[in-house]
């Protein structure tokens, strides 16, 4: 199929993407909180939209891709009551909260720099647009659907879904909410200043030892956790946009009160399709900093975590997670990180060969079927492991050819080079690091099969047939024929 089907988690199925705006795309994906050092959980979703994006601009969209920073306003605990998470590490490191935004935001453009993830055209900054946020939630409380009490504002989820329905997005029913929060205690649970237990914090009144703190109709304070994105996501986008991204994490509450704030303010739904990626998972359970059982990306490329016994790249890492499709599960272990690393270099050891390949006036060999299918694969809500096992495909039929057992055209030739070109380093993201790895490899076996040949000369086969078999238990062949010694990696 040519047109591109995305699975809507608004409305719980596969659609065929059709863009607002002609041959444009918005597109607003929910940025970090910046507070720590990003680790595996924060790499999913980036590399992900990354590859939803170049498929995107690949099938001629003009592309504007915004994602925000949260630096202010993110609670501990994802509530409306508690120390904001960017203060807390910031009295824990004795520095601003803006030096704690502006240290980890750096950070984390670094760690989205080296696994390859394009800069959004737009990043904005939760802390640059309280105005912005002012206004939304003005807006709001003259529909009738937020309410101010000592200072702080508060969505009112029961007047709101007298004609909306607050749960649309994640399925869950509110009275089945109402219901879970009990008959607790609403001041013990900080909740005294709201008529609702479910409705949620627009802008909340800054205590005075709170550090950030804005001046608004409502007196000092600071926006909530949701209204950031449904202010930026429309001034940078408009009020509907295309896609909205974020992992499934954040389904509820952040993007179920995302829309409830963009339907108070403009009427209807902020954006058309809304694309949730799974979590990152070791143990089956959810990797996060606040969980404490986070591996740090610094600690997976220095290779200084106790999980593991080795460093890993970059690539190796985006490798890993394009190889579960985005809405799977994905459960980190080392075993995996080496199988992903161990298939990426077969692949890019095939796409070095491609260079060195004997072209013939006839070709056995085609690479139409393969173009096809890695579209198609693309096409269904991004499949991405699915277009890496025809990329592996790819490889067996090029180490055939190398092999002498298939012949390639010129014509043939090109369009393998183009599906690596296109599809592997262009839309997949693989970049040429990778590629040095393999050009160093390619040199430390050449030398082994250089003494080898040294061993069968000096008729030492014992020593010949020790380098070959110790060279294939690390799942590389060294195949020998008249005009030499080669090396691939065994096909498994």
């Amino acid at each position: 199929m040519s047109n591109l089907y995305l699975y809507n988690t608004l409305t719980k199925k596969e659609e065929l993407f059709e863009s607002i705006f002609p041959n444009k795309v918005g597109m607003y994906v929910c940025g970090p909180t910046v507070y720590g050092a990003p680790h595996l959980g924060h790499v999913r979703g980036p590399i992900v939209f990354d590859v939803l994006r170049k498929y995107l601009i690949h099938k001629g969209y003009q592309v504007r891709f915004v994602r925000n920073i949260t630096d202010v306003g993110h609670l501990v605990g994802d509530a409306d009551e508690g120390e904001d998470k960017l203060q807390k590490q910031a009295k824990i490191e004795k520095l601003e909260p803006m030096e704690i935004a502006q240290t980890y935001t750096d950070m984390y453009n670094e760690v989205m720099d080296n696994i390859g993830v394009l800069r959004p055209s737009i990043e904005p900054k939760a802390s640059g647009h309280i105005l912005e946020q002012i206004e939304m939630i003005e807006s709001i409380i003259s529909k009738g659907l937020a309410y101010e009490s000592n200072g702080s504002v508060y969505f009112d989820v029961l007047t709101y879904n007298e004609n909306h329905n607050y749960g649309e997005l994640s399925g869950r029913v509110l009275d089945d909410l109402m219901a879970g929060a009990g008959n607790q205690s609403r001041e013990l649970e900080g909740q005294s200043e709201k008529r609702n237990a479910n409705d949620f914090a627009l802008w909340k009144k800054a205590s005075p030892e709170h550090i950030m703190q804005w001046s608004s109709p409502w007196g000092k304070g600071f926006p909530g956790w949701h209204i950031e994105c449904s202010a930026m996501s429309a001034k940078y986008l408009g009020e509907e946009f295309d896609i909205h991204g974020g992992g499934m994490d954040l389904l509820f509450p952040h993007h179920e009160c995302e829309i409830a704030q963009s339907r108070a303010a403009h009427n209807h739904q902020p954006a058309k399709f809304w694309v949730h990626h799974n979590m990152i998972t070791i143990n089956g359970q959810k990797m996060a900093k606040s969980l404490n059982n986070g591996v740090t990306v610094k600690q997976l490329f220095d290779g200084s975590h106790p999980l593991l016994s080795k460093s890993f790249t970059p690539q190796t890492l985006r490798f890993f997670v394009l190889q579960a499709h985005y809405r799977g599960t994905l459960d980190f272990s080392e075993e995996a990180l080496m199988a992903s690393e161990k298939g990426l270099a077969r692949l890019q050891a095939a796409s070095s060969l491609l260079p060195k390949l004997k072209i013939s006036d006839i070709s056995s060999v085609k690479f139409d079927d393969i173009i096809q299918e890695i579209e198609n694969c693309l096409n269904h809500d991004i499949n991405t492991p699915q277009a890496i096992a025809q990329l592996f495909e790819v490889a067996r039929r090029v180490n055939l050819i190398n092999d002498g057992r298939e012949t390639v055209n010129a014509e043939e030739l090109e369009k393998a080079k183009f599906i690596f070109s296109i599809y592997f380093r262009g839309i997949l993201g693989i970049t040429d690091s990778v590629t040095n790895e393999i050009s160093h490899l390619d040199s430390i076996l050449n030398v082994l099969i250089d003494l080898r040949l040294q061993a069968k000369t000096d008729k030492n086969f014992a020593l010949s047939d020790a380098i070959r078999d110790k060279v294939k238990a690390s799942g590389i062949e060294i195949m020998d024929s008249k005009e030499g010694s080669t090396w691939r990696f065994i096909d498994n």
